[in-house]
């Protein structure tokens, strides 16, 4: 509990600090940078994991995707993994009738190869929209990612087999060429064909940057009928609904098991084929931000010792400035526990208030993040504000000790004869 010779120090380290406002500014402008950094870098990886988390709740949490390779690991993919014999509609088919799977269907998509990114331009009356992604699926795609439809229909198993000049449009898409129009009953020319237009999908939630998602701009064929236009491209991505979470390493087990017959893979051999589900991309982007985290770190402590070496040079100044005053406080009866903490606390409130700044310039940068890049998915982190200011304050007292311990171990004569 706080008497009065505690209160008396803590008045007298306040006014201090008061007096030397500039030196005191200056002294914990390193504190400020550093914990405005943790505070701005924390907010948007929070934002982004935040986004992340939502895009991967949207493909569903008991859905699983098959490919010939991992598509989430880097690197340059060696010959054998090149050279993979591509799934095919047929495999989709017979991953369908497992015992654990609600729906499964396949798809090839017409994109950058590198970026992903759609290539084509779709016009329609003298509007355009660009970099819209071509793709032909099954009909079951409906099913499998439970897509919202804002009007008309998805295409049927019939129309699929007969290859019908239907298509379905994304939000984004039919929003530019046809506007508060409706799509349905419209017809596009793509790549020199009419195809109609018999539903149009719902918006779905925004990119990482809070701008437009690119699986908005996006046109769904029956997979024979974008057969016809693209015979080049047959290699299918499947996907699997199991019928519930709680089956989903069951229905894994299941399709490993499936394919590794169908692709006659034996026994000592390695698959050839990749399986995964949504939480991947959750595993690859807590990758991507421990590198981020590691660079906030850095960027951060180095701020931080900087200001602390700043507090430590200024709080040895000080007790030099004041060593009279330090002999004429223990000639009228202050401790050497006094001096220790007032000086102590002197170091460890100009890193409080510094922590406090950085707090404060921290959340004002990512505000401004969230309005001057269309509402970026920036947002202040209770565990990072704490724990910069908790650091700030060990900041003060870890390089404070040293001056105050010099301070209070001063010799009271000397002191007072030194001018």
């Amino acid at each position: 509990m706080l008497n009065r010779d505690h209160l008396d120090t803590i008045a007298m380290a306040m006014d201090t600090i008061a007096k030397n406002k500039l030196r005191s500014a200056l002294t914990v402008l390193g504190i400020v940078i550093g914990v405005m950094t943790v505070i701005a870098i924390s907010s948007v990886v929070r934002g982004l994991n935040s986004r992340i988390q939502e895009q991967v709740a949207e493909f569903g949490t008991n859905v699983i995707w098959v490919y010939r390779f991992d598509v989430f690991q880097f690197g340059r993919p060696s010959t054998e993994l090149l050279t993979r014999k591509e799934l095919s509609l047929e495999d989709a088919e017979a991953l369908q009738g497992l015992p654990h799977v609600a729906a499964a269907c396949a798809g090839v998509r017409y994109v950058n190869p590198v970026f992903g990114a759609g290539l084509y331009s779709v016009k329609y009356n003298g509007r355009k929209v660009s970099n819209t992604i071509l793709e032909g699926d099954s009909a079951e795609w409906r099913e499998v990612y439970d897509l919202a439809l804002k009007e008309g229909r998805f295409f049927t198993p019939e129309e699929d087999e007969r290859r019908a000049d239907v298509i379905t449009v994304g939000y984004d898409t039919a929003e530019e060429l046809f506007g508060n129009e409706s799509a349905v009953g419209k017809q596009l020319n793509i790549e020199g064909e009419l195809f109609t237009v018999i539903g149009v999908a719902d918006k779905r939630k925004s990119g990482l940057g809070g701008g437009k998602n690119p699986e908005d701009n996006i046109i769904w064929f029956p997979l024979q009928t974008f057969k016809k236009l693209h015979p080049e491209l047959k290699d299918h991505w499947v996907s699997v609904k199991a019928d519930s979470h709680a089956t989903i390493d069951i229905v894994k087990d299941e399709i490993r098991d499936t394919l590794r017959r169908r692709r006659h893979v034996k026994f000592n051999q390695a698959e050839n084929f990749a399986i995964f589900t949504p939480d991947a991309l959750s595993d690859l982007w807590n990758q991507l931000t421990g590198g981020i985290f590691i660079f906030m770190f850095a960027v951060s402590s180095v701020g931080l010792m900087v200001g602390g070496v700043g507090v430590m040079n200024i709080m040895l100044v000080s007790v030099t400035e004041r060593t009279r005053e330090i002999g004429v406080r223990k000639a009228i009866g202050a401790t050497k526990r006094n001096i220790l903490f007032q000086f102590t606390l002197e170091a460890i409130t100009l890193c409080a208030l510094g922590g406090v700044i950085g707090i404060v310039i921290g959340g004002m940068v990512t505000w401004g993040i969230r309005v001057a890049f269309a509402s970026f998915p920036a947002t202040m982190s209770v565990f990072w504000t704490v724990a910069a200011f908790s650091v700030s304050c060990s900041i003060g007292l870890l390089f404070g000790i040293y001056p105050a311990w010099k301070a209070a171990n001063l010799d009271p004569i000397e002191a007072l004869r030194y001018e």
